[in-house]
């Protein structure tokens, strides 16, 4: 936990990731939408470039120059569910008032929840969840 808090701890860094999750790829775009200073952005952007969760993409549009998109590599799309887990927990222990938001089945619209789930994809009741020590003699 202390590794991933270390890369993703900061209110910028998930507001970037948040962003990039719903498709705002461009510099431009992420600033104004989040209003976060230009440095700040530059180096979170540039942190999660070198931590491998995004990825630069060079894009041109029509008479103008060469600039870079942000995407999300395999690591960053598997932190989807981690930042997922926060939101919900957020929006259920944390908030007074209905969210912005709501992660929903596209084909239903029947609203999803962040859960566990055993090898077999068999729901687990986070009663019956334990968190093991691993042994270091693991082969």
């Amino acid at each position: 936990m202390a590794i991933s808090a270390k890369l993703l701890g900061d209110k910028w860094t998930l507001l970037v990731l948040r962003e990039v999750f719903y498709g705002v790829s461009c510099f431009g775009d992420i600033r104004a939408d989040l209003g976060v200073p230009p440095a700040t952005l530059q180096k979170r952007l540039a942190m999660l470039v070198e931590s491998g969760i995004l990825e630069r993409v060079p894009y041109k549009v029509e008479t103008e120059r060469t600039r870079e998109a942000y995407q999300l590599t395999e690591a960053g799309r598997a932190l989807l569910p981690v930042v997922l887990a926060m939101k919900e927990w957020g929006d259920n222990v944390l908030r007074d008032d209905e969210p912005f938001t709501r992660l929903v089945n596209r084909q239903t619209g029947e609203r999803l929840r962040i859960g566990l789930v055993d090898d077999n994809g068999q729901a687990v009741p986070l009663d019956q969840a334990e968190l093991r020590a691993l042994k270091d003699d693991k082969k």
